[in-house]
């Protein structure tokens, strides 16, 4: 009788290597230069655009600081905040869809189906009515309320989903009624507060770019710029975790662990976003599938996620600023994009289950 080799133990590290890491095929190369550069075309149109159209020529100069003071004015100072807070709220809105929907593994997992974002929202609400009642106005900055008020939504859906693992149809269904309970919260929380205070409040929450600027880029540029990269470190993780469990802890990965670790990227990506711009309805979920087909692939590629993500913030925001009678906020067209799109996910999943 022949003994059996004697099992060798393997170090976390050689583990660790052992794990599916993203290869760069060229279809996934391909989406991903494609949408960037789609990305930059869609941005010089959208600082060419405004009262008066800008050349590409002035535009250039612009830019530069040179041309027509009045130009330079409208392209620096006007345009080209809003411009890229489109961009970076619609990346980070883009990621963190991307990043939640693979973890979940649920093309409907998003921060605004989950509640994430009406978690944000209530805290920020939360802050102007304190001021609006008499309370202490700045003690909380709008940034930091919205990370609280997205990382407490979170936690109190993995508690309520507990048993759940943090994936599958349980986490889902958690997050829709945490999201309805919160949503009513900030609707009682603008019954409380001056008609100015909750006018101003109303427009925030469809989500809106206007008489928006750099105070309000700077943190979402700061949180993207920390956060996307340490979500493009972890994505030979995040492709482990599309197997089993058991398959994943076999390759020396906690698998409960790391999707507690990208969830907190996706979940501080998506407060920070709805901290400047509101909870612009349906990015993230859009996003993140139309990177997925995009690519071809089963997990979703963060910065094919991210480009989409800022590709379809600006490209709405332009036309609710330029090509309609009066402009709109950002969120009522990503909604009218968003609803559609939501219903046809539902559709398509009830269909391929067989469901009646």
């Amino acid at each position: 009788m022949i003994a059996a080799p004697p099992r060798t133990r393997r170090s976390p590290r050689a583990l660790r290597s052992l794990l599916p890491r993203p290869r760069p095929r060229s279809r996934v190369v391909a989406a991903v230069l494609g949408a960037w550069l789609f990305l930059v075309v869609v941005t010089a149109v959208a600082l060419s655009l405004g009262d008066e159209a800008t050349s590409p020529a002035a535009l250039w100069a612009a830019l530069q600081g040179r041309g027509p003071e009045n130009t330079v004015y409208a392209v620096l100072e006007v345009r080209l905040p809003r411009v890229v807070l489109a961009m970076v709220v619609g990346a980070a809105f883009g990621v963190s869809g991307g990043l939640s929907q693979s973890v979940l593994r649920n093309p409907l997992a998003s921060p605004d189906v989950l509640g994430i974002s009406a978690g944000a929202s209530v805290a920020v609400v939360a802050v102007i009515a304190i001021g609006s009642l008499g309370g202490p106005v700045g003690v909380v900055p709008v940034p930091v309320a919205a990370l609280v008020g997205g990382l407490g939504a979170a936690a109190l859906i993995a508690l309520l989903a507990l048993g759940g693992a943090l994936r599958g149809r349980r986490i889902l269904l958690v997050g829709i009624a945490l999201s309805a309970a919160l949503t009513a919260l900030t609707q009682f929380l603008l019954t409380r507060i001056d008609v100015y205070d909750a006018q101003r409040s109303a427009a925030w929450l469809t989500g809106s770019l206007n008489a928006r600027g750099w105070g309000e880029a700077m943190p979402v540029l700061v949180g993207v710029a920390v956060l996307v990269p340490a979500a493009l470190v972890l994505a030979h993780t995040n492709r482990a975790l599309l197997f089993e469990d058991d398959v994943v802890a076999g390759w020396g990965v906690r698998p409960g662990r790391a999707r507690a670790v990208l969830l907190v990227i996706a979940v501080c990506l998506a407060a920070l976003a709805t901290s400047a711009a509101g909870p612009v309805a349906f990015v993230a979920l859009v996003s993140g599938q139309v990177a997925r087909r995009l690519a071809a692939v089963p997990d979703i590629p963060p910065l094919l996620a991210g480009a989409a993500g800022a590709s379809l913030v600006l490209v709405a925001d332009t036309v609710a600023r330029t090509a309609l009678p009066s402009q709109l906020p950002v969120g009522v067209l990503t909604g009218l994009v968003g609803a559609p799109y939501l219903l046809y996910l539902l559709q398509r999943r009830r269909s391929t289950r067989g469901t009646p």
